[in-house]
């Protein structure tokens, strides 16, 4: 069987329990040998940059995904200078030996259906395979309605197949954590909770160095 290397990339300001479940859906639908998260340095799509330093927000990856199988964390993109592109990371990885059908990018729903503004567009979607994960109000065909021009692209998930030679489309229609980085942000910045939103230890290290201007407690005394 093929290697196949999931890439699940952001800024993860702050990583939360829907990145964890779109790279769980994505690795459990495809069988993924492993996904590697990457942070990005600086994000081409956000107007601002990001609240959290590199530092933080590689610390926070890494304390999201201890102890689960199958997860990997990469700087290749916090070592980069400039923009991080997707197009960018997926050159990388193919100098490092990893050939385009053994690579696939993991984004939301609400991602793709923005995936036309990218750099390189189209020309990125041939340097690996993409699967979309649907997001909470966003359904996988709502994205796709976005690009109806990449239906062509489009594969069913099929338990076992062969990864095709070409470069494709998967729609993973998985539940995922009604959660973003933006409304824990909000969340923090007022004292509230963030319980059931982020992993513990990534709840603590926000609270120890006081991140996204947290003032008060985070959890109940259980946790």
């Amino acid at each position: 069987m093929t290697r196949r290397l999931g890439i699940l990339g952001g800024t993860f300001d702050p990583v939360h329990l829907g990145h964890l479940d779109a790279a769980e859906a994505a690795r459990d639908a495809l069988a993924l040998d492993e996904v590697l998260f990457v942070p990005s340095h600086d994000p081409p799509h956000r107007s601002v940059e990001p609240h959290a330093s590199a530092f933080h927000r590689f610390a926070l990856v890494a304390l999201a995904i201890d102890g689960r199988p199958g997860c990997r964390l990469s700087d290749m993109e916090l070592k980069r200078e400039g923009s991080s592109y997707t197009a960018d990371t997926l050159r990388a990885l193919r100098r490092e030996g990893w050939a385009p059908r053994e690579l696939f990018f993991i984004l939301g729903a609400d991602a793709f259906a923005d995936i036309a503004t990218w750099r390189e567009f189209p020309a990125v979607l041939d340097a690996a395979h993409f699967v979309v994960v649907a997001r909470p109000g966003i359904s996988v065909d709502v994205a796709l309605a976005r690009s109806p021009d990449l239906r062509s692209r489009v594969r069913p998930v099929v338990a076992g197949a062969d990864v095709p030679p070409t470069s494709v489309i998967y729609l993973v229609d998985a539940r995922t954590h009604d959660v973003s980085s933006t409304a824990i942000r909000r969340r923090l910045a007022t004292g509230e909770r963030i319980d059931g939103l982020v992993p513990s230890p990534v709840a603590r290290h926000i609270l120890v160095h006081h991140l996204y201007g947290l003032d008060g407690p985070l959890h109940g005394k259980d946790d």
